[in-house]
């Protein structure tokens, strides 16, 4: 069994991932940790830094983030982190963690997501500039970062992958309700619009791909590894 850590256990993602983990004969859940504060641990059933692991998910804070990557570094655990908005520093941290550990940071674990983001790099090769180019991301009003780390994705794949000069300006949020996740890219031209759109109902979604990536991820050799490696896309 993959003796499993999960950080930000107590918020949204982080307790369906507990739920679906300690019902998964694949995963033993040695350690729930919460942040109380900045940067207070508080753990369930035992203290972090108590607890040997191998396979760590953080779906917390940036600085729960860190705290994952240094319990990750202490016990030579694959670290799958799902936590958005991290700052230009801990994304450092996290890079020269990756030197000493399998590490997979994905804003967005499911397949659908995946599989859009190489959809839309294919489809804006192909069309190349004559289309005007959208994306609008909705989630639930609590939700603290914007655009959502998925836009920025998407982003970056349409400006690397496809050369499309995308400006800030056509990342479109909105943060209402109980939205769970709605992304869509929108690629408008004369007399005709495409439009990828996915759209997520339950979390489960994101805690089950994640669960799946991190089994994958561990006892690989150190580095950085991508959501696209996992699902054997294309690059």
């Amino acid at each position: 069994m993959i003796r499993l850590t999960i950080f930000g256990a107590r918020g949204r993602m982080g307790r369906r991932v507990c739920t679906l983990a300690r019902a998964d004969a694949r995963f033993d859940l040695v350690a729930e940790v919460d942040l109380v504060g900045p940067d207070a641990p508080h753990a369930a059933p035992d203290a972090p830094s108590s607890s040997p692991c191998d396979a760590v998910i953080d779906f917390s804070t940036d600085a729960g983030t860190l705290q994952a990557a240094r319990h990750a570094l202490q016990h030579g655990a694959a670290l799958l982190v799902g936590t958005t908005g991290l700052t230009a520093q801990t994304l450092k941290n996290l890079e020269l963690a990756s030197r000493s550990l399998p590490l997979l940071i994905a804003p967005n674990t499911s397949l659908g997501v995946a599989l859009c983001n190489h959809a839309i790099a294919e489809i804006a090769r192909r069309l190349g500039r004559g289309f005007d180019v959208d994306i609008i991301e909705k989630h639930h009003a609590g939700k603290r970062d914007a655009p959502s780390g998925t836009a920025l994705r998407f982003m970056e794949t349409l400006r690397s992958r496809a050369g499309i000069d995308l400006p800030d300006r056509r990342v479109h949020s909105v943060r209402s309700g109980d939205i769970v996740g709605q992304h869509a890219i929108e690629f408008t031209g004369r007399g005709e619009q495409i439009k990828i759109e996915h759209v997520v109902t339950n979390r489960d979604v994101f805690a089950r791909g994640a669960l799946n990536a991190v089994a994958w991820l561990c006892g690989r050799e150190p580095g950085r590894y991508t959501i696209e490696q996992y699902l054997d896309l294309p690059p």
